[in-house]
């Protein structure tokens, strides 16, 4: 069994797509996934399956979500493994974590050359004291005036490289892990 994690895109907020978490949770254990639970109201799940693709999966949550509530949803899946690499790898590990962001997106930009061009283009909307770092899948942020004031933002980064993208605080982001690490015991 492998644990994942399940990080939705664009749900409950200012009134669209209204999920509940236990009408989630449902879903996700109506496609025999084991051990599911659903953390805060933005759509995040830690779940358990035998190993499987990580596409298969986004595409089987969300063509279920689909059926279940007429509306797509970008789902993007992360390994446990790979929740902690990324917390391990935090470029900003000296900065205060209360301004620390995870941008996950659904590709990577691998080439050197697009990877340039979006921290170029990202240097010239955000403000001053603002950082980003990307690693492969993610977009690491350092906010010290919020994510709510930022153009970093989940479009932003969507349109500069199509993908799907979703943005988690670095506190939620270490309570998946810690769910998902409950999980293994």
């Amino acid at each position: 069994m492998t644990t994942y994690i399940s990080i939705l895109r664009g749900i409950n907020v200012g009134g669209q797509k209204k999920v509940k978490m236990a009408d989630l949770k449902d879903l996700y254990q109506s496609l025999n996934f084991n051990d599911v639970k659903t953390y805060i109201q933005s759509g995040n799940v830690v779940f358990q399956c035998q190993d499987s693709s990580p596409s298969k999966l986004r595409e089987k949550i969300e063509n279920k979500i689909k059926e279940v509530f007429d509306f797509h949803v970008p789902v993007l899946i992360r390994t446990k493994d790979e929740i902690q690499k990324i917390i391990e790898d935090n470029p900003f590990k000296k900065e205060d974590i209360k301004h620390l962001y995870v941008t996950f997106i659904s590709d990577s930009p691998v080439e050197k050359p697009v990877k340039e061009k979006l921290i170029k283009e990202a240097n010239k909307i955000k403000n001053e004291s603002e950082k980003l770092s990307i690693s492969e899948r993610e977009i690491y942020l350092y906010l010290p005036n919020g994510y709510g004031k930022t153009k970093l933002s989940n479009d932003f980064f969507e349109r500069k490289l199509n993908v799907s993208a979703t943005t988690r605080n670095w506190r939620t982001v270490n309570r998946l892990l810690d769910i998902a690490l409950l999980d293994c015991k």
